[in-house]
């Protein structure tokens, strides 16, 4: 779904592959981290339709969570190919059956996603859970260089189509797409305070006090729950397939921190990775960066003239959500650290400085909360 360049991991399914000139096929194929390609690859062809061997897979590169593989058949048909990361997780994290019904429900809706194929939870193929999902083309928004290869006049369009798929997705009916029991609908601040408190625990590397005196700030002023909808967890441009030329988000992607809950929390996350015009960017992975953007202000208005939502206690998610965001990025940080990441050429330093980063700017918005 992402069309990415450099350090791709690239291999081919062995049975099916191709022989080398003079007729003699290769003994072995080098591993791929996170995929066994032989019996991925019998799955994709006995239980998608059409997909014909030999099967090319390559790792796409950015993911930092869950590992997600790109799949091209025989006859140039591309899928995707989605599974847990490699090492020790939150237990109610990476669920790959909850996170293809999420996707396939939403579907059918005006939120545009990856139409899904197929899920297969028999752990003896390729050592955990895995769905797939159609190949959909676009460009994802995860840099300020990214970014600035997309039209001036598109940047502004591209947000404000952002900003209504979010106002979309928080409008879809719960019951109606059959995720009324994903998840509870209320206390949905408290619940990912406990859950990520809890998660910090046991995976922070050492000690950061910003992290507890944010979480004790946010639980002492938890704002009042304003209706409950399909709360993504990780929206933003970095996370969606966008056609550059005509300004428009293909597909929504990564639905992994998917629940029922408070909609601002969508907002107040996409803040995080917002850089208002002339101001200098916080995140490396920040495109609006590149100038051309609208305010986050007036994206801000512009969702609550979609939803009728009041908006103006979102400086507490915004806090919530950088909080949110260190814990989550500290998890992947020990799991680079730990060796358990397919992408063995990442930058984990990088990590470790962005996670204290996130923490002093989570400390810094709390603080302003009175």
């Amino acid at each position: 779904m992402r069309e990415t360049s450099g350090g791709a991991t690239v291999a081919s399914y062995g049975p099916h592959a191709p022989e080398p000139a003079g007729g003699r096929r290769r003994a072995t194929l080098p591993p791929m981290r996170g995929i066994d390609i032989e019996r991925v690859s019998t799955w994709l062809v006995k239980e998608v339709d059409g997909v014909e061997p030999p099967l090319h897979f390559e790792l796409i590169a950015g993911g930092h969570s869950n590992l997600t593989f790109k799949a091209t058949d025989a006859a140039g048909r591309r899928m995707v190919v989605r599974r847990p990361p490699l090492g020790h997780v939150l237990a109610t994290a990476h669920d790959m059956s909850r996170e293809h019904r999420i996707v396939s429900a939403v579907g059918p809706t005006a939120v545009p996603v990856a139409p899904t194929l197929g899920l297969c939870e028999d752990v003896e193929v390729n050592g955990a859970p895995f769905y797939v999902m159609e190949f959909v083309d676009g460009v994802v928004l995860d840099s300020r260089d990214k970014a600035e290869q997309l039209p001036m006049p598109m940047r502004a369009v591209t947000a404000e189509h952002l900003i209504d798929v979010l106002a979309d997705l928080h409008a879809v009916d719960v019951d109606e797409v059959g995720l009324g029991d994903l998840a509870r609908r209320d206390g949905y601040i408290e619940r990912q305070l406990k859950r990520w408190s809890k998660q910090w625990e046991l995976s922070k590397t050492r000690e950061l006090p910003a992290i507890e005196e944010v979480e004790e700030r946010l639980k002492s002023r938890v704002p009042v729950q304003q209706g409950t909808a399909i709360v993504h967890g990780d929206y933003r441009l970095g996370n969606c397939l966008v056609d550059p030329d005509a300004g428009r988000v293909n597909a929504v992607l990564d639905w992994e921190l998917c629940t029922l809950g408070d909609p601002l929390a969508d907002v107040g996350y996409l803040s995080v990775y917002w850089t208002d015009p002339g101001q200098v960017a916080r995140r490396a992975n920040d495109p609006t960066a590149a100038g051309g953007f609208p305010s986050m202000a007036d994206m801000i208005e512009r969702y609550s003239s979609r939803t009728g939502r009041d908006v103006h206690g979102i400086e507490y998610y915004v806090a919530f959500s950088s909080w949110r965001l260190a814990v989550i990025s500290e998890g992947v940080y020990a799991r680079y650290a730990n060796g358990v990441m397919a992408d063995e050429s990442a930058d984990i330093e990088q990590f470790k400085i962005g996670v204290e980063h996130l923490a002093e700017a989570a400390l810094a918005a709390a603080r302003q909360l009175g």
